[in-house]
């Protein structure tokens, strides 16, 4: 756990030490974000052809503050999701549920080239159950959460696209729930609330307009673990596609795929193993976007 400790407290110095010089003015921060709240509802009286009445909510909320000056940048994003969904008589049950930060340090190697440093942290905002059982808990704050501390070089040919290659990573997985450690779940040994890995990760990202109102953001991470079976790729794909009605109503689509060998997943035939996860979601409601 000290070498954790000191590996992630690395890439924190070399994040914030080496930018502390860069940020004497404000001219050279580019600060942004958007929001967005949706719901739907059905209701259902006597409704011959069946059903159930059912009212669901989701948020997201993103914000960004990115710094350039000479050959240094520094990019920032945290990530904000939450949904909820009542069908019927059934209890609330949470649909969506994410907590991002990722932050990157770069300096100018050639003219769209940088040396990078970056950490990432994921996890969630409240427990997830095994549904339509609501007593056995899956998840929680922090179990699992997930610290990505890396080095490489990224290549970044203009604001639409770039890619980190990063040989020099470290993963911590932390299950800080004493029930779910003592399954070994999310890949750690039974009993342990963390785990270590060291490898290399790939990240691509692609921000672009497609066409008026209509804006894709696209974000692709592979990790291998060098020191055990490194043949095993997890990923991670995000994609949301943004569909602007006015200033204030918009529609969006967001979609997960996530595959990690190490986590176990049972399916309806009770058989376990790991599995490709996918989310989508789907909304209409207010949006701002500043």
């Amino acid at each position: 756990m000290k070498k954790v400790t000191l590996f992630v407290m690395a890439i924190l110095s070399s994040l914030f030490m080496l930018a502390q010089n860069e940020t004497d003015t404000i001219k050279n921060w580019k600060i942004g974000g958007e929001s967005s709240l949706t719901f739907s509802q059905v209701s259902l009286i006597n409704w011959a052809a069946g059903g159930e009445s059912s009212v669901s909510g989701n948020t997201f909320l993103n914000l960004n503050a990115n710094y350039a000056r000479g050959k240094n940048i520094w990019e920032n994003k945290l990530e904000l999701a939450y949904g909820l969904m009542k069908q019927g008589e059934q209890d609330v049950k949470k649909t969506n549920d994410k907590l991002s930060l990722a932050s990157s340090y770069g300096y100018e190697a050639t003219k769209k080239w940088y040396y990078i440093a970056s950490l990432t942290f994921n996890s969630q905002f409240s427990d997830g159950y095994n549904y339509p059982n609501d007593s056995v808990l899956i998840s929680s704050f922090l179990a699992p959460a997930y610290v990505l501390a890396a080095l490489g070089m990224e290549y970044k040919p203009n604001e639409v696209f770039s890619v980190m290659i990063l040989p020099v990573s470290g993963r911590l997985t932390i299950v800080n729930d004493d029930s779910l450690s003592a399954q070994g779940a999310f890949g750690v040994e039974p009993g342990n609330k963390t785990r270590f890995e060291f490898g290399g990760t790939l990240k691509m990202e692609i921000q672009k307009e497609i066409m008026k109102n209509v804006s894709l953001q696209s974000n692709l991470q592979l990790f291998s673990n060098y020191l055990d079976k490194p043949q095993n790729i997890d990923v991670n794909w995000e994609a949301m596609l943004n569909m602007k009605i006015n200033d204030y109503l918009s529609a969006n689509l967001s979609t997960t795929l996530i595959y990690d060998h190490d986590i176990k997943i049972t399916d309806k035939d009770g058989n376990t193993g790991p599995r490709v996860q996918f989310k989508e979601v789907f909304g209409v409601g207010f949006s701002y976007k500043f």
